[in-house]
């Protein structure tokens, strides 16, 4: 009986393997790149508006098909959320309502009214988060006097002292540096409606002891705020020309800045406020670059916070050579084509900490080469190692992949782990800031990153070296007593255990180590009735949700892949776990996952990677049939 249920499981899971790379082969574009869409919230489009209104070139038809969007994405009760299935976001639903009003929707109309009601239940627009504050001054519905101080002479900081600009994350400083520049012009325009029925008149919270660095920043900000009403005329001259020509620099060759929406708009908006037309180059090709990150499906117009074509070649590359395709198949041999194209050879931030790094790696976007990632770099050098034998080069595959693996090296904090962007950007003080609600504004070692390198050395041959030993020892000290490791860039310790047990394995930790099996007990324990894996984004907040979710394809094969690196083949969470992804499967080849299991930002902002879905479920089956060998 157990012979003819496992070939039965493999017999199901080969057929799914078959039909996923035939749908995935499909969806590569002609250049050799994937990229599924990167689906987030609704406060993009509606700051989209906003960004549009503020510029004056809002249309009629971007306004209605946004709006369009807008509506459909709205809950039962009236609210917005920030991930599918999720809670009622108070500022979502603030900015949500305010782009419907710029569209036209009445405040009487039944959908607004419930908004409107929400609202004032959850404490009104006085306790939205400070951005949503922010967006509403520039239209006079919110006082610049109660918007946190942010002044433009921070960029004198050096880089040594606590709170310049590079303390903070790349998002976070490209974001911060552009809003010193639009808090310093205190600009107000039209928008034709106030919002009088979002306020309750309450108090702002008190302000936390001066023993605690929160209080002590809310007086810093008092002070600074005296400062901003009267500042050094001649200083602040110069701290805007230094913070303008700081924006410029960093625009990529796709117009955008860092390839993500929050610096991107205010990058807009600073400049506009220093004088900069809309005809300019700088202006005309932001604005451009925003139209390719903009979706068009029949009567609905979104907006993608960023796209992420480099992250999942590389994991299409990988899932497909899992499940059997040969590294010389036209569409890895294109693949590895496109990623070589795209290394980046230049300097950019990174290098303020570690200036005698010699560049090489890879970023997350189709354009920001001030931003290689140690994720994505770590992801490419594993898929191309695996093109190399099919590819005409192999040695420039060879050269790319060394000057990867020798970056990747270099960004190594001094804790032994791996941020994604920066080394040490570990500045806790950051998160302090009153104006730094948006969320996480620092970018310190995480364990899935950190088990991503780990597991490229190994892959490289060289897990023997001091840098991944120490990489291997931060992953044993990020380990949590249940046994998972919590997930930075992915939900959530589905996530990060499902990267930690591979690199552990590859790393050369036996499958029978005591860290290994308290990993899989606690894969085993969280197990879904129905065979498969979920977490929802609530546990980064509550602690009860931790491991506990509907299921989905992406965490399943999260799952499947560290019970399979641990030499879990034939237990059978495993099997149930096969069985559930080839159940699962739809006709076309692929997987149904509305639910978001990309993580921006722990607790505020969250992503559905379209390919997630597809991706893992591939490499997990490969992997799994791959094993009968």
């Amino acid at each position: 009986m157990a012979i003819r249920l496992e070939s039965r499981i493999e017999l199901a899971a080969e057929e799914a393997l078959s039909r996923a790379v035939d749908h995935l082969l499909l969806l590569q574009h002609e250049n050799g790149w994937w990229k599924g869409e990167l689906e987030t919230n609704v406060t993009m489009d509606a700051e989209d508006l906003l960004l549009r209104q503020f510029l004056g070139i809002r249309t009629e038809q971007e306004t209605r098909l946004a709006a369009n969007w807008i509506r459909q994405q709205q809950r039962a009760d009236g609210t917005w959320a920030n991930f599918f299935g999720g809670p009622a976001d108070l500022s979502t639903t603030v900015e949500s309502y305010v782009a419907l009003r710029l569209a036209g929707d009445p405040v009487d109309a039944a959908h607004m009214r419930e908004v409107a009601a929400f609202i004032r239940d959850a404490g009104g627009v006085e306790r939205a988060r400070v951005f949503t504050h922010l967006w509403l001054a520039l239209f006079g519905l919110w006082s610049w006097d109660d918007v946190p101080a942010l002044p433009p002479e921070v960029i004198f900081l050096p880089e040594w002292f606590p709170l310049n600009v590079y303390d903070f994350a790349c998002w976070a400083r490209q974001t911060i540096v552009a809003l010193t520049v639009v808090r310093a012009h205190r600009p107000v325009r039209a928008i034709g409606f106030g919002i009088d029925e979002l306020r309750t008149g309450a108090s702002p919270p008190p302000w936390e002891p001066l023993s605690t660095w929160k209080g002590r920043f809310r007086r810093l900000d008092r002070a600074l705020r005296a400062y901003e009403r009267r500042p050094i005329p001649a200083l602040r001259r110069l701290a805007l020309t230094r913070a303008t020509e700081w924006i410029v620099r960093r625009q990529e060759a796709d117009g955008s800045w860092g390839g993500i929406q929050p610096p991107w708009v205010y990058s807009l908006m600073a400049l506009s406020l220093q004088g900069y037309p809309l005809a300019h180059a700088v202006m005309r090709a932001g604005l451009e670059g925003l139209d390719r990150f903009t979706i068009i499906e029949g009567d609905v117009r979104r907006l993608e916070a960023c796209q992420s074509p480099a992250w999942d070649t590389a994991l299409a590359a990988i899932a497909l050579t899992d499940a059997g395709v040969a590294p010389d198949h036209r569409a890895l041999v294109r693949a590895a084509d496109w990623l070589l194209g795209e290394e980046i050879r230049v300097r950019g931030d990174w290098a303020v900490r570690r200036p005698d790094l010699e560049p090489g790696g890879w970023a997350f976007e189709f354009a920001n080469d001030n931003h290689p990632d140690i994720d994505d770099t770590a992801e490419v050098v594993m898929a191309l190692r695996r093109l190399a034998p099919g590819h005409p080069d192999p040695e420039r595959v060879e050269r790319a992949v060394r000057r990867g693996v020798r970056w990747v090296l270099g960004m190594q904090s001094r804790d032994g782990g791996w941020g994604a962007f920066d080394a040490d950007n570990t500045r806790t003080l950051c998160r302090e800031l009153p104006f730094c609600d948006f969320g996480e504004v620092i970018d310190p070692p995480s364990a899935d990153v950190t088990a991503h390198v780990v597991e490229m050395l190994a892959t490289e041959g060289i897990a023997s070296r001091p840098e991944a030993r120490r990489g291997l020892a931060w992953l044993e000290r990020a380990q949590e007593p249940d046994g998972s490791w919590f997930g930075r860039w992915g939900a959530n310790h589905v996530y990060g255990t499902g990267a930690a047990v591979p690199a552990a394995v590859a790393a050369g930790v036996p499958a029978h180590d005591r860290r290994i099996r308290a990993a899989v007990g606690w894969l085993a324990r969280h197990q879904n009735p129905d065979g498969g894996w979920g977490e929802d984004l609530r546990s980064y907040v509550d602690a009860a949700w931790i491991g506990r979710g509907e299921s989905t394809a992406s965490q399943t094969a999260w799952a499947l892949l560290a019970l399979l690196a641990a030499g879990g083949r034939d237990a059978d969470a495993t099997e149930r776990g096969v069985a559930w992804l080839a159940d699962q499967q739809r006709p076309d080849g692929t997987w149904e996952e509305p639910w978001y299991t990309g993580t921006g930002f722990p607790g505020d902002f969250y992503i559905n990677y379209h390919l997630y879905r597809h991706v893992f479920p591939l490499s997990a089956l490969g992997r799994f049939l791959g094993g009968r060998r």
